[in-house]
């Protein structure tokens, strides 16, 4: 059983952990990243215990991001013609 639901809008973004974050009892932060969110992931965890928090968030809030990098990354290069001479 989750420790608590929490609003993704009352977790703090940490650059350094590349996560959003909330802090733990035990004083530690639960987290959890972008990527976690875009696959659907609700479950931010304490790396220092063993509780964890239900993260409650729009996954449409976070599939657009998802989307442009994806597409970004699919697109092959261009190929430029070569001339023979």
């Amino acid at each position: 059983m989750s420790y608590d639901d929490v609003e993704i809008e009352d977790m703090e973004w940490n650059e350094e952990l590349q996560a959003y974050t909330y802090p733990c009892p035990c004083g530690d932060l639960f987290q959890i990243t972008k990527d976690d969110l875009r696959l659907g992931e609700e479950i931010a965890r304490c790396p220092s215990c063993s509780l964890y928090i239900t993260v409650v968030y729009n996954l449409e809030d976070f599939l657009g991001d998802s989307d442009q990098r994806n597409k970004n990354n699919i697109d092959p290069p261009k190929q430029q013609p070569l001339a023979v001479a």
